[in-house]
């Protein structure tokens, strides 16, 4: 005679792209093939959506944009996504967790992002944001742009995690061109919700459950992600240093009042090793820190190890981003300022790669809309 054993259900997890950078990552995350998930794409502009590899995809605002996109206006990109209201809210509730993806300062992410967040937390489910801010080639206006959506949707999340794509410039070879620019966003904005997602549906040597996230990330307000690699004898030890010195953690870490992090390593990823990187990391943070980590090992990473590093529970949300956003247009007016009349002649990809690259074009004519990969 049988037993029939019942096996509780994992929570259910739902990672929702908004706009097109949104959009990209999940497609990303679906080529990844991470499971346990459901992939949501939503956005404005049919062509794009057409091309998305989400199992849901969501065209919103058809009246009001005709399919066409937000044309870079966020509250074009708002009203679109009020107007598929009732849709959004049969497709977002009913999840555990809720990733809402989004590059901020282009018109259907900025305007959407804070209304689907908002949906996934009065629901009742962990609502986890990822949101990149602009390079500043962008412009002045698309960085004022992202900044009030980051305030709009810091309120409608229990965390939001800031990935200045401007920091990428620091981890790309000098001969990136602009396409391969966006794509590492893309990618980086990806591997947040991945790494997240990964250790609560990924069986690893040490797990994390859904119990242990929300322990970390509920009401926990701005965050920081960073990612880093080691290879050879220290590997471990010189990834937790790496994801610590990224240029992608624009805090220092001993403010933090959580942390999660995944070590991910190849088969002969060694407990010894988990432990060298650990004490790492422990020594780096406060000690009276939450500090949860999960362990896992994947054939593709060969002999490297890679560290996955989420930071929660900064002192206030206003005060840190408030302070971040003095640091970016601070960083942006000074690049402008040590330029000369002469240098800023010479077209920008050949004038300098340095510390903080940039990279100029001339707006577009009034009654030409901006490229695709601004209007995201």
């Amino acid at each position: 005679m049988s037993k029939k054993v019942y096996v509780p259900s994992g929570a259910k997890i739902k990672v929702i792209g908004c706009g097109g950078a949104g959009s990209n990552a999940v497609t990303r995350m679906v080529r990844d093939n991470i499971q346990g998930v459901e992939f949501i794409a939503v956005n404005t502009d049919a062509q794009h959506l057409a091309i998305t590899e989400a199992a849901t995809r969501i065209q919103i605002g058809e009246r009001c944009t005709r399919g066409l996109g937000a044309g870079g206006n966020h509250t074009m990109g708002k009203a679109a996504a009020e107007e598929s209201m009732s849709e959004l809210k049969e497709n977002v509730i009913g999840a555990d967790m809720v990733f809402v993806t989004a590059g901020m300062g282009g018109g259907t992410g900025t305007g959407s992002a804070p209304v689907v967040a908002k949906i996934a937390k009065e629901s009742g489910a962990l609502t986890i944001a990822v949101c990149t801010k602009p390079f500043c080639f962008e412009g002045a206006h698309r960085m004022q742009t992202a900044e009030e959506g980051i305030n709009n949707i810091v309120d409608s999340v229990d965390t939001l995690i800031i990935i200045p794509n401007d920091r990428l410039l620091d981890m790309v070879d000098q001969k990136t061109g602009v396409d391969g620019a966006f794509k590492l966003a893309d990618e980086v904005l990806c591997n947040g919700v991945k790494a997240i997602a990964e250790v609560i549906t990924v069986p690893g040597i040490i797990n994390l459950d859904f119990a242990d996230v929300k322990a970390v990330m509920k009401d926990a307000g701005p965050a920081w992600m960073s990612i880093g690699k080691g290879a050879g004898q220290n590997r471990a030890s010189d990834a937790a240093r790496a994801a610590l010195a990224s240029p992608l953690l624009d805090i220092a870490v001993d403010g933090a009042k959580g942390v999660i992090y995944n070590v991910c390593g190849g088969e002969d990823l060694s407990l010894m090793e988990v432990n060298s990187a650990a004490d790492v990391i422990r020594q780096a943070v406060d000690p009276e820190a939450n500090i949860i980590f999960g362990v896992s090992t994947d054939p593709r990473m060969g002999k490297e190890v890679q560290i996955t590093l989420i930071a929660t529970g900064f002192a206030t949300k206003e005060s840190m981003l408030s302070n971040n956003h003095e640091k970016e247009m601070t960083r942006m007016m000074k690049g402008l300022r040590s330029k000369t009349q002469e240098e800023l002649e010479v077209p920008s990809f050949m004038r300098y790669r340095s510390a903080q690259p940039s990279i100029r074009k001339p707006a577009p004519p009034a009654h030409q809309a901006p490229p695709r990969f601004l209007s995201r």
